[in-house]
Order: structure tokens, then C-alpha cells, then sequence
């Protein structure tokens, strides 16, 4: 199927072919008939892609700050190779969509129901069920597709909560501007409407406002004391978007004592005190379609808010719009300047250089379902099938995996075959990148795949001990990005199928630390050391917001389980036997401390009489290293400050060992695996040892949040 994608580096649109994406339980699998291209928004990120590296650096300052951050501690070239990947993520395009829905996965709505959502422009898009709705009968597709649109106009008419005869002025006649234009005059409001474009004003008038053209020197806010009758207007609802303060300015001059201020678009928030103080304004910013938007447990999750606390939610302004336009009082087709075929996408983004026009509609004429719902895309001729050592498929296709591991076996000799993705865009962007044979949303394929024997597993952590499950049994060898698993019964069913199997393929965690070059000289060197050690190891981990994935026990398992089991392999790798014993602390309930667990100390005992503590800490400062490992042994001390420098204290023949930059044995712990699959040798760890980390690791976790 086609879908259209933004490079964010260099600001080029394409239009490509990709996999339909995997159905999900909550979500529905449209098929497009119908997109609209959001002109304000859809330029505004096509001009940030195609702005250098100064420029994008200057529209994000914070941004900058945390790069000046990770050059300090990581150095140049990690941060540099850190920051072009996060640049190469592809970028689906288009936020308004109407189609059939193909697969309803018991959401509510039936399988050719006609909704709306605020999918992309693609032939097939997937959408959580709480970002659709129901299309009336009489409501054409054309109109349909500016529903997330007059959503968020909305959405700011709300905010500013009109009363019948009020007098409103709209700041901008953009599409957002216009439909907010028709919305007040629903509501009974007089409209003053303001724009530097003759022909949208002259639309604005049609629709039944007052306006004010910027082009030919009219005085805003002349024309707003005259159109309040001198009391001064109720309220601005601002939807330009430019990178000056005026709209705010001008918004506060014109408005009466205790007026009221929305801003929808993207302006300049310099707000001077004075024009706000006097009158006692108000000045709000609207989020977007409304309550509901960026919370995932609404969104993802599919939890509705009640209606009798949240009236109106996202989905239920997506229905008033079109309770609108079945009416008759939205009428959108005024706003509709240019019609394409999805096949002519690339024309219609050029459309966007011309500042009259509005609505681009795009239309989907393809109606061959079997095509639009291939699960793989073929990216090289060149597929091989007859099995080679070490043909790999990757199950997931997130940053790390695309920065990282793709290229770590690729260099190692792997034999890249396919990329799977949830999504399928990802898959394509980073299986041509690295030079894959297929993208894919189907893992099944692979499993069945005789000309695949490995895979690499990428994906959010819930899903690693699954998916580990289904490869064992499918005869796959397996290397999981970190975690292996969330909890011990998960740790249990990956046992039970190794120990099933037949072969007993290579289950291989990607515990990536103890292959650095720093741990196998600090291994080295301990080696020699007879008796017990001492371990101190120190992960100043840095605060990830309560609300992100990995911190959700269900999703991403939390930290400890996440990351910490990284420093539990890595001291049970150093000490070279068994965990006899843990406890684990963590930071005590108090206000305002969101999550506690990454906030821990974690003391490890092992057979030999060894101990270690690892401090994970979520609540350091940036300037000081990331992660500091320390060993006490035989009158001697080794000290590693963030992979880059090891300093010995007392031994005989080192001092120390520094690197130019940082390395974290990523790429030697995938050519150890890829070697021992090729070679037929022993796994580089032990998958006794990766279960006992693994057990441990949640164990801790477990503990942590009793």
C-alpha cells in the first residue's frame, strides 16, 4: 500500500510502499478513501525538515541544551551518530482521514462502518478505536475529511465559551480559521475575521463574518473597537501561525475588561504584563481535538472519560463536527481548492508553496483489497531461499535497533533478510537503510521462514518473552534486546520451551556491557585476584516522565527490570558465579516523587563470597557521568567512569585505559553472537545465566514495589 512519509533531515516527502499494518486489539484498520492536508501544519513540518542543522537548533534550544549535555559525558561522535538517527526516523505525513473500516477488532464499531479518524495519508491506515467516528449518511467523504480539523477549532470555540450575540474575532483565516469562523456564527456570535489574504477574507465573508484585510493597510484594531461598538471585542481565537508576538498583542489591545484569549495556532508568546493586567484578560492555549489528546490511557488504552465529568472528549467533538455538517451549518466545501490522487501525493504537497490555497484533498481510488492489505513489501531483488548461517530478521525497528543493533550485524557478517515492524513505514525506511531483503508486519512469516535461523527481537518489552517463546518453538535462534522478560512466570514458559525443543537454538540477551573493552580488560585483571570482591556500580540514570511506556509495569516493565538487569548481568559476569542473594531499597513515599523504584540501591551476594551494590538513580544531575563501575580487590582498586575512562589504583603493571569516545560493547556482543551461530560454538552467555539474571532482575523489581 501507499503512504506518504516526511524525512525530518533534509525535509523531502515521498511517497512509498509499505506493508499494512498489524491489526491491535482497540484499534481499527481503515481503508482510506478520503484525506485532507492540513496546510498550516503539514508546511510548518515540511520548511523545520528542510531547515539546516543551525536553523533546527535555533526553533529548539532545549533540545540543543541536551546535546551539549551528552557530548560532555558521552562524547562527539556518540552524540553526533545519536542525534542523525533520531533526525532519520521517518515521518508519517496527514492527521485527517476518512474510510471503511476493514477490521474492527472488537472496538465497538462493525467491520464497512464509514468513520473518521485522524490517520495518516496512507491506503490503509490503523487507528485507536477513541480517535474515530461514525460518518452520517448524508456527510460526503470530501466533508468528512476536515472532521480533526474542525476539531480543533472546536475545540478553541469551547475555551472560549461563546454566548449567544457575543462578538468574537479570529485571528487568522486559514482552514482551522474558517470552520472556526462557521462555529461561532452556530453559536449565535458575531465574527471579526483577520488575514494578510484577500481571498480568504472574501471567503470568511460568504461564511458571515466582518473582516479585516492586512494587505490593503486595514487597522485591526480600528476595526475591532468599531465592530464592538466601542466596548472592546469578548474574545480572539488565534489560529495564524507566524513566529511573531503582534496576533497576542493586538488580541489583548482589542479586548473588553475580562475578555478571553484562545490560541489554536503556533505564534509568539511574548506577553506583555501590562496588557493583561489592566483588564484582567484570560489567555489560554487549546490542546489540539480536546480532552483526551497525548493520554494514552484515553488514547491507546481505549478508556473513555465519563460523559457526565468530560462532556466533551476528543471522539465526541469529532461527532459534534459532523452533527454540524449533516445539518448544513458547516459547510466545507467552500474551503476546497484542490483535488489529488493519492498517486499525485507529491503535486499536492508543492500546492502548499502557494499561500491562497486551503483545502487539498487527496483521493484513494485503489479498491484492490488484496493489495492493499500485503503484510510484506519486497525491498531487494536479490532474496536468497536456501538457508544461510545467521539469516536474520529484526522484530522491531525502534532507535535503538536501527542505530545500533541493525548495523552491529550487519558488520558482524549477518545476513539481513527481513524487518518487521507494527506499523510497516519503519520497517521499509530502515530495511532499505541497512539493506534488508523484505519489511514485513507479519512476525508469523518469519517464524515459518526456512531461510531465516535468527532472530533479533527490538520490541517494546511486553512482548519480548512472547515473541522469544514463538521463535524457540519455531527452531530460531534468538537475541532479545533487554529485558528477556517482565515477570518470572514469563521467565518460566521461555524455559520450558528451550528445554521442549529439540535443537536448543542460541537464546542469546543483549547484555551488551560486559563485551566492552573496559569490562574484558577490568575481567582480565580481577581475574587474577584470589577471594572475594567487592562491586560498587553507580547509574546515574536521569528522570524519564512517569507517563512513558517504559515506565508503565505492564508495558515496559519499569526501569529495574529494563535497564538495571543490565548492571545484575553485568556484576554477575564480573564476580564469575552465582547470585546466592539480593535485597533492594528504594527511595522512601513521599510528595511529589511520582515513581520510587528507579530511585533504588540493589545489594547482590554471590557464591564466593563477593557482594555488590548497584544505585540506580533517576534523580542525579546531568553533569556528572552516567555510569561509574567500581571494584575493591586484593589491595587494589578499578575504577570505569562512563565506558570511556578505566583507572587502576594499586595494580601492578595498568593505570589505566582510555577511549577516544564511549563504547558499551554493542558491536562485539553482536559479532560474538552472530559468530557462534556461523561457527557452531557455544552461545557467548550461558542460557543458564541469562535465566538467572533474568529471574533476579524481576525479582528485584517485584520487591522494589511491594
Amino acid at each position: 500500500m501507499k503512504q506518504v512519509l516526511q524525512n525530518i533531515a533534509n525535509g523531502e516527502t515521498n511517497l512509498v510502499d509499505v506493508p499494512c499494518p498489524q491489526t491491535k486489539v482497540g484499534h481499527l484498520l481503515i481503508s482510506t478513501s478520503k484525506t485532507l492536508v492540513s496546510a498550516g501544519t503539514e508546511r510548518m513540518l515540511i520548511d523545520f525538515g528542510k531547515a539546516n542543522f543551525i536553523d533546527k537548533a535555533r526553533q529548539q534550544p532545549d533540545k540543543v541544551k541536551m546535546v551539549l549535555g551528552k557530548i560532555k559525558t558521552d562524547g562527539l561522535m556518540p552524540t553526533v551518530e545519536a542525534v542523525r538517527s533520531k533526525l532519520d526516523q521517518p515521518l508519517p505525513l496527514g492527521y485527517c482521514n476518512v474510510g471503511i473500516v476493514l477490521d474492527s477488532c472488537n472496538t465497538g464499531f462493525e467491520t464497512g462502518a464509514r468513520v473518521v479518524s485522524n490517520g495518516n495519508h496512507a491506503e490503509v491506515v490503523r487507528v485507536p478505536k477513541n480517535l474515530c467516528a461514525k460518518v452520517p449518511d448524508n456527510v460526503d467523504d470530501e466533508s468528512a475529511a476536515f472532521t480533526v480539523l474542525g476539531a480543533i477549532g472546536l475545540q478553541g470555540v469551547r475555551l472560549i465559551n461563546p454566548t449567544l450575540g457575543e462578538c468574537i474575532v479570529v485571528t487568522g483565516l486559514g482552514l482551522i480559521g474558517l470552520i472556526t469562523v462557521q462555529l461561532l456564527r452556530a453559536n449565535g456570535c458575531r465574527v471579526l475575521g483577520i488575514d494578510f489574504d484577500s481571498s480568504k477574507c472574501e471567503i470568511a465573508k460568504l461564511l458571515g463574518a466582518e473582516t479585516v484585510d492586512l494587505s490593503k493597510g486595514e487597522d485591526p484594531i480600528k476595526a475591532a473597537e468599531a465592530f464592538s461598538r466601542g466596548r472592546g471585542v469578548d474574545g480572539v481565537i488565534i489560529t495564524a501561525s507566524t513566529k511573531s508576538s503582534e496576533p497576542l498583542s493586538q488580541a489583548a489591545t482589542m479586548c473588553r475588561q475580562r475578555g478571553r484569549i484562545v490560541l489554536v495556532g503556533v505564534i509568539g508568546q511574548e506577553i506583555s504584563r501590562a496588557d493583561f493586567f489592566a483588564k484582567e484578560l484570560t489567555f489560554q492555549v487549546s490542546c489540539s481535538y480536546g480532552p483526551g489528546r497525548y493520554d494514552s490511557e484515553y488514547e491507546e488504552k481505549g478508556n473513555d472519560y465519563p460523559v457526565g465529568f468530560v462532556r466533551w472528549t476528543e471522539q465526541r467533538n469529532f461527532e459534534a463536527v459532523l452533527d454540524m455538517m449533516a445539518s448544513g451549518a458547516l459547510d466545507v466545501k467552500p474551503l476546497i481548492t484542490h483535488r489529488f490522487s493519492i498517486d499525485d501525493a507529491l503535486d499536492a504537497y508543492k500546492c502548499l508553496d502557494d499561500k491562497a490555497s486551503l483545502g487539498v484533498v487527496l483521493d484513494y481510488p485503489s479498491d484492490n483489497l488484496a493489495e492493499l492489505t500485503s503484510r510484506s513489501v519486497e525491498l531487494t531483488p536479490s532474496v536468497t531461499n536456501s538457508p544461510a548461517p545467521a539469516s536474520c530478521a529484526f522484530v522491531g525497528a525502534g532507535n535503538y535497533a536501527s542505530r545500533v543493533l541493525m548495523p552491529a550485524f550487519k558488520g558482524a557478517g549477518a545476513s539481513l533478510n527481513t524487518v518487521v515492524t507494527s506499523a510497516g513505514m519503519s520497517a521499509v525506511h530502515h530495511g532499505r537503510k541497512q539493506g534488508f531483503a523484505k519489511a514485513s508486519t507479519d512476525y508469523a512469516e518469519v517464524l515459518s521462514d526456512n531461510s531465516i535461523d535468527t532472530v533479533v527481537i527490538a520490541t517494546q518489552h511486553n512482548l519480548h518473552a512472547e515473541q522469544t517463546v514463538a521463535a524457540i518453538k519455531a527452531e530460531k535462534h534468538v537475541f532479545v534486546e533487554k529485558p528477556l522478560a517482565l515477570i518470572e512466570s514469563e521467565v518460566d514458559l521461555i524455559e520450558q520451551a528451550y528445554n521442549e525443543s529439540g535443537t536448543h537454538p542460541k537464546v542469546m540477551v543483549g547484555y551488551n556491557r560486559r563485551f566492552a573493552p573496559h569490562i574484558l580488560k577490568m575481567k582480565e585483571l580481577i581475574g587474577t585476584v584470589k577471594g572475594p570482591k567487592t562491586f560498587i556500580m553507580t547509574m546515574n540514570a536521569g528522570d524519564i516522565p512517569a507517563d512513558h511506556w517504559t515506565q508503565d509495569p505492564s508495558i515496559g516493565g519499569g526501569r529495574i527490570v529494563g535497564e538495571a538487569c543490565h548492571y545484575i548481568d553485568l556484576m554477575r559476569h564480573l564476580a564469575g558465579c552465582k547470585i546466592t542473594g539480593f535485597n533492594a531499597m528504594c527511595i522512601g513515599d513521599a510528595p511529589g516523587v511520582a515513581i520510587r523504584e528507579d530511585k533504588a540501591s540493589i545489594t547482590l551476594s554471590f557464591e564466593d563470597g563477593s557482594i555488590g551494590s548497584i544505585h540506580y538513580f533517576a534523580n542525579g544531575g546531568k553533569d556528572f557521568p552516567k555510569e561509574r563501575i567500581e571494584v575493591f580487590a586484593s589491595d587494589a582498586v578499578l575504577q570505569l567512569d562512563n565506558f570511556r575512562k578505566l583507572t587502576g589504583f594499586g595494580w601492578k603493571g595498568f593505570s589505566k585505559m582510555k577511549l577516544s569516545s564511549q563504547d558499551k560493547g554493542q558491536l562485539n556482543c553482536s559479532k560474538a553472537f552472530v559468530d557462534s551461530i556461523r561457527e557452531g560454538t557455544a552461545s557467548p552467555i550461558s542460557f543458564d545465566e541469562i535465566l538467572e539474571v533474568a529471574r533476579v532482575s524481576c525479582q528485584v523489581a517485584k520487591q522494589l514495589r511491594v
